[in-house]
């Protein structure tokens, strides 16, 4: 029989890839969305798609139950993909836009996290799955107009690095797919939190976001440099779904590397020089 796996955030970007490349690979994929429209329409591409809000703990009791009795019981893998981003100047997010984004980012991952690791221990001798987060480079540095982002995706990492570690004693394989640059809607889905949360015009920092932000969020573009696509993403989620032993981390993207280097060997002053320099 197929492996199932769960995964949230299918809409659209690395989620979407995701389900259709892991089915094309095998698996019994539960493609999971915010609105019932992506799910009608995932559905008509052939995939198995039903509503999981990670925001909304009602909607993840009521998708994790589902996933459950589509995978009659047994879920063999999770990857926990659903986030956005809320840009603006750190000291211009309101207390309510980081409620917000990490209820998605982290709060809501984890109660699912948590709720497949029950379902796990009780597979096999010693419990059997993987859990697999998406992180960030902006889990590992922090880059300006990103602070709500960055702050979630830290804790992720942290808590990612606990939960491996307690999990040594079982069959569960805890990974952290840590994407750069990935060709999707994610700078384009991040302006309505933007424009719902920060005040920019009242802001001592107006000037810099006439200069700078408001171009990267509205101004068309091409391929950010060292972008990949979408696949790129997909072809690490396989090697930790498929490999005996996973490795603890999965570094896509060329600034994803270099910048796993410079976190390591670059004294504080010296990252936050290259980081400043964009």
């Amino acid at each position: 029989m197929a492996k199932t796996i769960l995964i949230t955030g299918c809409s659209s970007g690395i989620g979407y890839d995701a389900a259709h490349g892991l089915k094309a690979a095998g698996w019994k994929v539960l493609a999971t969305c915010r609105k019932e429209e992506d799910c009608e329409r995932l559905r008509a591409e052939g995939l198995i798609s039903f509503q999981l809000d990670v925001a909304d703990p009602a909607s993840i009791e009521a998708g994790f139950n589902e996933a459950l009795a589509r995978g009659r019981g047994r879920l063999d893998a999770l990857y926990n993909n659903a986030a956005f981003a809320c840009p603006g100047a750190a000291e211009d997010i309101p207390t309510g836009a980081l409620r917000e984004i990490f209820e998605t980012n982290l709060f809501g991952l984890h109660d699912l996290t948590a709720r497949a690791i029950k379902v796990m221990r009780a597979q096999g001798d010693n419990g059997e799955g993987r859990i697999i987060q998406c992180s960030s480079v902006l889990g590992m540095v922090g880059y300006r107009w990103r602070g709500a982002y960055v702050a979630t995706k830290f804790a992720l990492e942290g808590l990612t690095d606990v939960l491996r570690l307690e999990m040594r004693d079982t069959g569960i394989k805890i990974v952290l797919i840590e994407p750069g640059p990935i060709t999707s809607k994610f700078r384009k889905n991040a302006i309505t939190h933007f424009e719902k949360w920060v005040d920019w015009e009242n802001s001592a920092r107006r000037q810099q976001y006439e200069d700078d932000l408001l171009n990267q969020l509205y101004k068309s573009r091409g391929p950010a440099k060292f972008e990949l696509p979408a696949s790129a993403v997909t072809r690490a989620i396989l090697k930790a779904l498929e490999a005996p032993n996973p490795k603890p981390r999965y570094a896509i993207t060329v600034p994803t590397h270099l910048m796993g280097v410079a976190r390591r060997i670059l004294p504080g002053r010296a990252l936050d020089w290259l980081l400043a320099k964009g």
